[in-house]
């Protein structure tokens, strides 16, 4: 198993050229936060922004308005429970983020399905958290589009049937060749697989151990992806970039939070973007 480097991450970081706008850098919808859980989409948002998504839609339960514009006002905002708006806007992102904050009850799975009827083949999924149980429980059919999976452990015993004792690197690739995806499966050094690929990350710290923190990573590799050409070394670096600044936090302080993550990412990414 191949670990990610910091050269992967230079040559995935560009320098932004002269000429750039927001267009450039890739529409991201993110879906989730119902009315429980809406910090959960905030912060994949505020990821995804940080990240350099050059436009950043939220797609939440309207309780959850103030708190996005109040927190995070680079966003737009769109009522999840409104069909046309989904049907409009749905088809227009570069990549959508589902699954933070969602939920699982009956509301929750209508809009899921409903995301994924509209999604179209040219599109990139990041599928998060209650998307992935849904999926799961339900057997949903997923949509002809490039998916990436960010399972923790548990919620990869339930999309995969592979027991957390046995998920290993032949299990864990073989269902990802079954999925026809990239899959994310975050654990204490987080592996990336794909179709042919497994790499490790080599950071991490038990600092990060705290709510918030994979629809932070959810929202990086969001806004990673609609920027960079190369996908999977978008995930990649996204990853390593998501524990690397953690690992640095860490040396000083007992706890890193998701919101102390976010707000170091664009020097982050200035450190490693690609040299000329």
């Amino acid at each position: 198993m191949d670990q990610i480097t910091n050269d992967i991450v230079n040559d995935t970081i560009r320098i932004r050229p002269n000429n750039s706008y927001k267009g450039t850098y890739g529409k991201v919808g993110l879906i989730g936060g119902n009315q429980n859980f809406g910090g959960a989409i905030i912060m994949a948002s505020s990821a995804a922004v940080h990240s350099g998504s050059g436009l950043v839609t939220t797609f939440t339960d309207k309780v959850n308005l103030s708190s996005l514009h109040d927190h995070l006002p680079e966003a737009m905002f769109a009522d999840y429970n409104d069909e046309e708006t989904l049907k409009s806007l749905i088809p227009t992102f570069n990549v959508i983020v589902i699954g933070p904050g969602l939920g699982t009850d009956t509301k929750s799975l209508n809009i899921l399905n409903k995301v994924f009827s509209l999604i179209q083949q040219n599109q990139i999924v990041v599928i998060d958290g209650s998307a992935i149980t849904m999926i799961a429980k339900h057997k949903l059919k997923l949509p002809n589009a490039i998916k990436i999976f960010t399972p923790h452990q548990m919620e990869w015993q339930r999309l995969s049937d592979i027991k957390i004792k046995d998920q290993n690197e032949k299990q864990n690739m073989i269902k990802t060749k079954e999925l026809n995806s990239i899959v994310v499966l975050k654990s204490h050094h987080t592996e990336v697989y794909n179709y042919d690929n497994v790499f490790q990350n080599p950071g991490g710290t038990p600092a990060q151990a705290t709510g918030g923190m994979g629809d932070t990573l959810a929202g990086m590799i969001g806004g990673f992806v609609a920027q960079f050409n190369n996908k999977y070394n978008a995930v990649l670096s996204a990853v390593f970039m998501h524990s690397k600044i953690a690992d640095e936090l860490a040396k000083d302080q007992y706890v890193v939070l998701p919101s102390q993550i976010i707000k170091n990412i664009p020097k982050f990414m200035k450190k490693y973007e690609k040299k000329v």
